[in-house]
């Protein structure tokens, strides 16, 4: 069996630094190592209408910009397949088979879940396909015998779900799906990139988000408001890293050779850290050293985003041929998964000829 990963992206927006840094970084690196068998990305917009349902055209939008952010961050069509969610009709099928192999209640003790529906303000009347995302995610990543699931922190108990269903699923039927493992971020910090305002999260709904197609010019000026430390009023006051946005930042970001090139006073993070901390460093000068950092990074993805904007109709055309090949091997699993349920009935050939011979025996 190869090694397969399998990620995504919800179509609700254009992508931000918390999804570069959280998860497509690393699928472009290790889509360029080679290390793995297939790689399989795509846009779970089918996840996205859970909660969008009344505004399909937001999903319909979002595809092309996503996908121009998957191409311009560096993904490739020859490398790697991408695909839309909904254009795989048997993740549908193994949804509602797996609906049947885990309870309500475990859905409901779901960390992830508890938060988002928290903070969609669904706590009084949460849509059905919403609450059953998880098992959508699961069937998600079991068609295609995903063995390694990159993704962020929060991600966690989704991957764990899916590792019980996936379980059950070989122990009462026959073992024929495989239990993914999840590849979080090598840096710690990028695990969960805080928003520009200091919360918690970056995130679209949230409007604390840096977007990878941000132009230089309003990156600087999301950069200038960041959050840092409220008790740092002076220059010469000593500083606080912890809890500080621009430093989370540069922490997630930027590298020895940053500073030889933007601020070779000093030849790394720590120190920066160490003389902040001690005072004499002002905010708008490690903000201006952050907005360095993020363009250097940004400027290339920028030029590719533009060279794919010129010619719209083939990213369809990618995303197209992504999809029918994604179908293909959807429906291989599913074949193997209706003749371990035992419902593959015109395909058994066994079957019939058994009933045929009980009937003539009548």
């Amino acid at each position: 069996m190869g090694k397969i990963i399998l990620t995504g992206d919800r179509p609700t927006g254009k992508l931000h630094l918390g999804h570069y840094v959280g998860s497509l970084r690393r699928r472009v690196e290790l889509q360029n190592l080679g290390d793995y068998d297939r790689m399989f990305v795509f846009m779970a917009d089918v996840q996205a209408l859970t909660d969008n349902a009344d505004n399909p055209e937001k999903i319909r939008q979002n595809i092309i910009e996503v996908a121009l952010d998957y191409l311009s961050a560096g993904l490739s069509p020859e490398k790697c397949t991408l695909y839309i969610q909904s254009q795989i009709p048997e993740l549908a099928e193994l949804t509602t088979f797996f609906m049947n192999l885990i309870s309500v209640s475990r859905v409901q003790r779901n960390p992830t879940v508890k938060t988002e529906i928290k903070m969609r303000n669904f706590e009084a009347n949460i849509p059905m396909g919403f609450f059953a995302y998880p098992v959508s995610q699961a069937a998600d990543i079991a068609a295609f015998k995903a063995t390694t699931v990159p993704a962020g922190e929060d991600q966690e108990p989704m991957i764990e779900v899916t590792r019980e269903i996936v379980r059950r699923f070989n122990q009462l039927y026959a073992p024929v799906l495989v239990e993914p493992n999840i590849m979080l971020p090598e840096n710690a910090t990028a695990r969960r990139l805080p928003g520009t305002d200091g919360k918690e999260k970056m995130s679209k709904s949230l409007g604390n988000c840096i977007y990878l197609s941000d132009d230089a010019d309003t990156v600087w000026k999301k950069v200038k408001t960041m959050y840092t430390d409220p008790t740092h009023l002076n220059v010469s006051d000593p500083g606080h890293v912890e809890g500080n946005a621009v430093f989370t930042y540069l922490d997630a970001f930027s590298t020895d050779e940053d500073f030889a090139e933007f601020w070779p006073e000093f030849q790394n993070l720590d120190e920066l850290k160490a003389a902040y901390t001690a005072g004499g460093i002002g905010d708008m000068k490690c903000k201006k050293l952050l907005n360095n950092v993020l363009n250097k990074i940004l400027d290339p993805i920028r030029a590719r985003r533009h060279e794919y904007e010129q010619d719209i109709p083939e990213i369809y055309n990618i995303l197209k041929k992504g999809s029918v090949e994604a179908r293909e091997v959807a429906a291989k699993t599913m074949d193997e998964v209706r003749a371990a349920m035992q419902i593959n009935y015109f395909e058994d050939t066994a079957l019939i000829q058994s009933q045929a011979e009980k009937f003539r025996k009548k």
